[in-house]
């Protein structure tokens, strides 16, 4: 078992949060995990991007070459495709449709729709718009995680239980919301791959 991912988004989207849950539930599991240093956390609204790697045999790099990639895991369209050199030609994109507006040169809409067209496996949901149907867009994170379960290499029920000891301290319903979201992320990604 092996899976190297690419997380990324922007600053404050809730990619911490992301890397948390999948690293407990490969830690629980008794895998080797590394995760490369996490770029751009210090500006909230800038890049933020970090390699997480999970095997069952120990794991030398904590970086993953281009091409390499299972899993490019972005809470935003444009820096899913910044990371579409590193996808290997089996690979899966889970993005967030919404893009995140915040540079000037930021390209169309219709670009960036036509470059993830091109990407032959792909899943792109509105996280933003399930996690208000669910009551907290601050799950939409925990949706797009959601929808990435089938490609992380673990079975969902591990993803759950990570969910539940992350946010334990947090208490129940905070824990309730976010397996709401994660379950709605997962329908999406079920959806897609029967097409």
């Amino acid at each position: 078992m092996k899976t190297d991912i690419i997380l990324s988004g922007v600053g404050g989207q809730g990619i911490l949060s992301i890397a948390a849950v999948i690293g407990e539930a490969a830690v629980h599991r008794n895998l080797y995990m590394k995760q490369a240093e996490v770029h751009g956390m210090s500006q909230r609204g800038g890049d933020v991007q970090s390699n997480l790697r999970i095997s069952d045999k120990p794991i030398h790099s904590d970086l993953i070459a281009k091409g390499k990639a299972d899993l490019i895991l972005s809470l935003e369209p444009m820096e899913a495709l910044r990371y579409l050199p590193y996808l290997s030609k089996e690979g899966w994109i889970v993005t967030n449709s919404t893009p995140f507006n915040n540079i000037p040169d930021y390209p169309e809409s219709s670009d960036l729709q036509k470059a993830l067209d091109a990407v032959p496996n792909k899943v792109i949901l509105d996280i933003d718009s399930i996690a208000k149907e669910l009551g907290s867009i601050r799950v939409s994170n925990i949706v797009m995680l959601g929808a990435a379960t089938p490609f992380i290499g673990m079975d969902y029920e591990e993803i759950e239980k990570g969910i539940r000891r992350i946010f334990s301290r947090k208490g129940e319903d905070i824990v309730n919301m976010n397996l709401k979201a994660l379950a709605a992320g997962k329908a999406v990604a079920d959806s897609h791959m029967k097409h």
